[in-house]
């Protein structure tokens, strides 16, 4: 009974869920069927919107095309303003405000820009001919005023504003300056020189030149590089030259040196060397911060305008060394040549910092083939001196056998060249990169001193009189020893040197005595006196001695003394050692001879008639007459 009871309820419960089922399904159907006419009545509304929402989209694209079109008109209006404003003030041209012209400038090149880069603009060809038309005008002003301003800034340098640039050793109002002559010229004013401090004038105000900077840059970006370039030259230049010129500059040829005087040349070669100094270290480095301010950041354009404006007054100033490098030589101008090599040398560190970069080339190569031209004339200098020296034919002899004008000139030419030493050793470098410098020089100065001592045999042959010829090597040699003893040549040519012509000074003066008094010491020689022929006396003076030849002694002696005297009291030795060591070399050969001979035989003569006409000197006597000796008394001077 239960069984069909729970069936009977299952079956129930399956017919309401059929039935359920069956509801769901017919609200599904209808659900479907009302969507379906949501979904055709929105697609007919899609169809009638369409035409509206197309003249939406192309009005919000009218206006967003009138917005962009504005933008557009206002930029355009805006260029249009600047072109304006620009254009008044190129036309009121640069000299009154020259900053805002420059800008004015600017702000044209940059319309000009816009306007080609709007070419669909239908005006911008004519805006574009205008604004480059305009341009065109604005270019050509600014190259007027960069003329005007270059030219109103640019004056030659007085020389008084030189040399106060100079440190105070080389100004013309200190006690130092022409220390570059060859007769002032020593060593030690190129040493005080090395910290010398060198300050370039101001050519051009500081405050000029960023205008003159601006100037030149905007010419540049015109493309008139050429003018730019045709006006600095040429103003530039000029005052370069005229300052040159105003300091004593000038152009000399080769043939304008030949028939100078050479008092008229040496000076002038001194005043070159002193402008050459202001020149590099004073007017070209001015010229270069100059050239460095105005055309910085314009490349290569800077080096060629320092070459075209340096190159004429360069050309000048070593014009005039290569003509005096060129011209005759003369041992003369050998100094004058060692001082224009050494201030080259000094200078050519600086040369080559300045003249800097390619455009500079041929100044740099001018002048180094001048140092190099100089050292090779120097050094050529040196062989014809030597030359000059031996062959030397000087036909006035110097009657008293002093020191002869030849000797005196060559010792004090080789003192110089020692004041030259550091100058010499370059030099010889120069040709002889492997050398030694110091005995280098110390070759050509024994050569030198060879060749004059050479010369001096020579001329000494001149004397008839032996004893001079002797007395003239003497004084000539002993002045050559005592010279380099007391220079520097001492140290370069040696103690030895020294010692070897000391001995032979002696040789000479041995010479002297044996020629000048070896006759009248035979006076005084007991040989011959003997009656008989005889040289034997014994101890009583009148044993065998003939009076009369004792007489014939006496007078012999005398007679030759007092020409002696006459003659050897106009010589001269000029060196008062010496003179008195010669003196009394003699006194000590004579004046023991004389005593000896008087105390033996003045009796004979002092009992006789007429003593004093024999013996007229006493040994005090002759010791005073010889220091009469080699004082150079005047010819015509009356005997004593």
């Amino acid at each position: 009974m239960g069984v069909p009871l729970a069936m009977e309820t299952l079956t129930e419960r399956v017919a309401f869920m059929r039935e359920s089922l069956q509801k769901s399904q017919t609200i599904t159907d209808n659900m479907v069927s009302i969507l379906g006419s949501f979904d055709h009545r929105l697609s007919a509304l899609e169809t009638a919107m369409r035409p509206t929402q197309v003249r939406t989209h192309s009005i919000r694209r009218a206006h967003e095309n009138i917005d962009k079109t504005l933008k557009a008109a206002d930029v355009i209006l805006a260029q249009f303003d600047l072109s304006r404003q620009a254009e008044a003030k190129i036309l009121r041209g640069p000299h009154e405000d020259l900053e805002s012209y420059l800008e004015a400038v600017d702000q044209l090149r940059s319309n000009i820009r816009f306007f080609s880069s709007n070419k669909n603009f239908k005006s911008s060809d004519g805006v574009l001919t205008h604004a480059n038309n305009l341009l065109s005008k604005a270019i050509l002003k600014l190259e007027e005023e960069f003329r005007q301003l270059l030219m109103s800034y640019s004056k030659p340098v007085e020389p008084e504003r030189l040399f106060e640039c100079l440190p105070n050793s080389l100004r013309p109002s200190s006690p130092g300056h022409a220390k570059n002559s060859s007769s002032n010229h020593h060593e030690h004013s190129n040493k005080a020189l090395e910290g010398a401090v060198f300050t370039p004038p101001t050519l051009i105000p500081p405050r000029i030149l960023p205008l003159l900077h601006d100037l030149a840059q905007q010419m540049i970006q015109a493309g008139h590089q050429q003018q730019l370039l045709k006006i600095y030259r040429e103003t530039r230049s000029s005052v370069l030259e005229q300052s040159l010129r105003k300091l004593g500059v000038e152009k000399l040829s080769k043939d304008d040196v030949q028939k100078m005087q050479w008092e008229v040349l040496e000076a002038k070669i001194g005043n070159w060397i002193h402008f050459m100094r202001i020149a590099v270290k004073l007017l070209f480095a001015g010229e270069m911060k100059v050239c460095d301010q105005i055309f910085e950041g314009m490349g290569s354009l800077k080096e060629q305008c320092f070459a075209d404006v340096t190159a004429n007054s360069v050309a000048m100033l070593l014009s005039f060394g290569e003509s005096i490098a060129k011209s005759k030589r003369s041992p003369e101008k050998l100094f004058v040549l060692l001082d224009m090599y050494e201030i080259m040398c000094e200078l050519q560190p600086e040369i080559e910092a300045i003249f800097d970069g390619k455009a500079c080339v041929e100044m740099r190569e001018s002048a180094l083939s001048l140092t190099k031209r100089l050292a090779q004339t120097a050094q050529e200098t040196f062989g014809d001196f030597e030359e000059a020296v031996e062959k030397d034919a000087t036909k006035t002899a110097v009657l008293d056998g002093t020191v002869h004008p030849l000797t005196s000139y060559v010792i004090n030419y080789v003192k110089f060249l020692f004041d030259y030493q550091s100058t010499l050793k370059q030099l010889f470098q120069e040709f002889d990169k492997g050398g030694e410098a110091n005995s280098q020089l110390a070759n050509v100065t024994i050569k030198i001193m060879q060749a004059l001592m050479n010369n001096l045999d020579g001329k000494s042959k001149q004397y008839k009189d032996a004893a001079l010829t002797q007395l003239f090597l003497m004084n000539n040699i002993h002045y050559m020893v005592r010279s380099v003893r007391r220079s520097e040549a001492k140290d370069l040519l040696g103690d030895d040197w020294v010692q070897i012509h000391r001995r032979i000074v002696q040789q000479h003066a041995n010479q002297y005595k044996r020629v000048a008094w070896g006759k009248i010491l035979q006076t005084l020689s007991v040989q011959g006196l003997s009656s008989s022929g005889g040289s034997a006396m014994g101890g009583d003076n009148s044993s065998g001695v003939s009076r009369a030849m004792v007489k014939e002694r006496f007078k012999a002696f005398n007679m030759q003394f007092e020409e002696l005297h006459q003659r050897q009291s106009q010589w001269t030795v000029p060196d008062s050692e010496l003179r008195e060591s010669l003196r009394l070399a003699v006194a000590e050969v004579l004046l023991p001879a004389y005593r000896s001979f008087i105390k033996r035989f003045g009796p004979l003569i002092e009992n006789g008639k007429n003593p004093q006409k024999y013996i007229r000197y006493t040994p005090e006597d002759l010791d005073r007459m010889l220091g009469e000796f080699f004082e150079g008394k005047n010819w015509n001077e009356p005997r004593r």
